[in-house]
């Protein structure tokens, strides 16, 4: 595979996991630009010690983890995302508020337990690729998907007891 035919394939999902890092489109399209410009320089020296979309998970990772410490960055909410729905399907207004509660709940996460969630819940990874993706041991990436949940669930559903595993299931798959 060719690096142009890596970021068309990952496109979509790479998009997605700067602008839930981020929460700003402009954020993201700079952090994306960077991260591409630093894929494309180190393309050559690729070998392929991991999978080559988790490769580039980490340098957008990288480059959006950078984003947030640049001084002077605000961190702001985007509704743009909420699409309305049909008649008959769950109120606009409702949904809308409740994506915009979700984003700012995770946006008060710390970036490193942000990233872990989003690269676990949203994106799909196991705890390993992920733990690939942060430089991190599986088990630390299994504790902050945990603590972000557990905090998601605080805040956006504030009384709810938390739900039990399944027995014997391992965090880390």
């Amino acid at each position: 595979m060719d690096f142009v035919e890596l970021v068309h394939r990952s496109r979509r999902t790479v998009r997605s996991l700067a602008f839930r890092l981020l929460g700003d489109r402009g954020l993201m399209e700079d952090a994306l630009q960077e991260a591409y410009l630093n894929a494309y320089q180190a393309w050559g020296a690729f070998r392929g010690r991991a999978c080559d979309s988790t490769w580039l998970y980490r340098i957008v990772y990288n480059a959006c983890i950078d984003e947030l410490r640049r001084p002077g960055r605000r961190r702001l909410v985007s509704l743009d995302c909420c699409r309305a729905h049909a008649s008959g399907g769950p109120d606009p207004a409702e949904t809308a508020a409740l994506r915009s509660d979700l984003a700012t709940a995770l946006l008060d996460l710390p970036a490193s337990d942000r990233g872990a969630l989003l690269l676990v819940d949203a994106e799909g990874l196991t705890y390993r690729e992920a733990a690939e993706v942060l430089g991190v041991p599986a088990g630390t990436v299994a504790s902050r998907v945990a603590r972000s949940r557990r905090r998601l669930r605080e805040v956006l559903r504030p009384g709810e007891s938390a739900p039990h595993g399944k027995a014997g299931e391992e965090p880390w798959r």
